[in-house]
């Protein structure tokens, strides 16, 4: 379906951008910073080298060659297997408790 609107060109609300899955959500305009501060606040409570690295794999990911994304990916993967956030994620994960990072 959105084949449709790439090939037309035509506008499309924000309900049909919905529900074709081009946005996650719609946000009526008086609720959008609200929003936006909630979402800045989830995401500040996780780990931030992780954080960092998603935003780079999408980012360079989406002009990359599939190799080169795999290749970054990949890279990603082993740089923060090997941090401390990551030991503690799994130690707060099977602890049951808020995991504590620290960016290292």
């Amino acid at each position: 379906a959105a084949l449709r609107y790439l090939l037309t060109g035509d506008s499309i609300d924000a309900g049909t951008a919905l529900t074709l899955g081009l946005v996650s959500e719609v946000i009526a305009d008086d609720e959008v910073l609200d929003k936006a501060l909630e979402i800045a606040k989830s995401i500040s409570h996780l780990a931030p080298l992780a954080v960092a690295k998603i935003r780079e794999s999408v980012n360079y990911g989406l002009d990359a060659a599939l190799q080169s994304g795999l290749r970054l990916e990949r890279d990603a993967y082993y740089f923060l297997n090997a941090t401390e956030d990551k030991a503690e994620g799994v130690s707060a994960f099977l602890e049951k408790r808020t995991a504590m990072f620290k960016g290292r």
